[in-house]
């Protein structure tokens, strides 16, 4: 792979074109759920501590991605980022950056009423929470944890403390939730949270993902056009994976990211940050470049952005999922970050 060219300092541009402003950051690989199409009963074998990033070396590689590689977005994963013990300091420190890069956070919602105000006072600006039903009794077999109370308490929670828009993500699986769009969205829409559907992909930590149990944008638009009048919506999508449409004339919308019929790699502005400190180019990349081993054997800043962009510009032009040589990442979504 060629090095990218001097003349992209300053961003993170890839071969085709595209500058990545928004980067996800994955805290830790661990999550205090266990949903099915995610991860086994038992869990995984997790990171170890020393392969973690510190929450200084977090810090240190945002900030070298906000001020040196223009960066506007900063997004927490995990995991569950929630139960990262330094996660309040890690957004305080971020949100010091000078430019401030906005700051959000994608969780399942565990604990995030008690946390809420305080990671508003630090300076997280909104939050992403998981939902995929409003049924108890499915939530305890697809979570296998009966928690969706402390989950909707963390939605209201959020809200309350100006989290705001406070966006819900809902995954879809035919013959198990694939029933519960309109009533997911009538929930959103009463208590003034922003929907998105996302598509299952090819992201499980058991390799179990098949194309024909995912329930596709196409379907979910047709379930939810039986009861709610949708629109296009007019606002320009940008780099957004949601296409998002007015639901009965607007303003709310509600969105779908269709990631494996609805690519939208031409437009993708995102770079990934891993746990133990790799970058990843593409959510679906087979391959990483390693930044933890640069900064603990003494890498300066300018070195770190180097490597930071020649990685990027490796990136390759779409994840191919629907290209019969298509291999799933070995690193699951919980080991990965969205």
């Amino acid at each position: 792979m060629s090095a990218a060219p001097t003349t992209t300092d300053g961003v993170l541009v890839d071969r085709y074109g595209r500058v990545a402003r928004d980067l996800r950051v994955s805290l830790t690989d661990k999550c205090n759920l266990r949903c099915t199409y995610c991860m086994p009963a038992e869990g995984l074998p997790w990171l170890a501590g020393p392969q973690l990033l510190s929450d200084d070396e977090i810090v240190r590689l945002v900030r070298v991605a906000v001020q040196r590689l223009g960066v506007t977005e900063v997004r927490f994963t995990g995991g569950e980022p929630l139960i990262r013990p330094g996660l309040v300091g890690i957004v305080s420190a971020v949100a010091a950056l000078e430019p401030r890069p906005r700051i959000s956070v994608t969780t399942n919602g565990l604990g995030l009423e008690r946390l809420a105000p305080t990671l508003r006072a630090a300076g997280l600006d909104r939050v992403n929470v998981s939902l995929d039903t409003l049924d108890r009794a499915r939530f305890s077999t697809l979570t296998r944890r009966d928690r969706l109370a402390d989950v909707l308490a963390g939605l209201a929670g959020a809200a309350a403390a100006g989290l705001t828009p406070v966006k819900v993500n809902a995954v879809l699986m035919r013959g198990v939730n694939d029933d519960e769009a309109p009533a997911l969205l009538r929930f959103a829409l009463a208590h003034g949270y922003e929907l998105r559907f996302i598509e299952q992909m090819p992201l499980d930590a058991q390799h179990g993902w098949d194309r024909t149990t995912m329930v596709t944008a196409d379907e979910i638009l047709a379930a939810l056009g039986r009861e709610f009048a949708l629109t296009p919506d007019p606002a320009e999508r940008g780099a957004a994976p949601a296409e998002t449409w007015l639901v009965d004339g607007g303003p709310a919308r509600v969105g779908v990211i269709g990631s494996v019929t609805r690519p939208f790699c031409g437009d993708c502005d995102r770079t990934r940050l891993t746990a133990d400190g790799q970058v990843r180019a593409c959510l679906f990349a087979t391959e990483e470049s390693d930044l933890r081993g640069a900064l603990r054997a003494g890498a300066d800043d300018a070195e770190l952005a180097r490597r930071w962009r020649t990685a990027m510009w490796g990136k390759r032009a779409g994840h191919g999922i629907d290209d019969p040589t298509f291999l799933q990442p070995a690193r699951p979504m919980s080991a990965i970050g969205g």
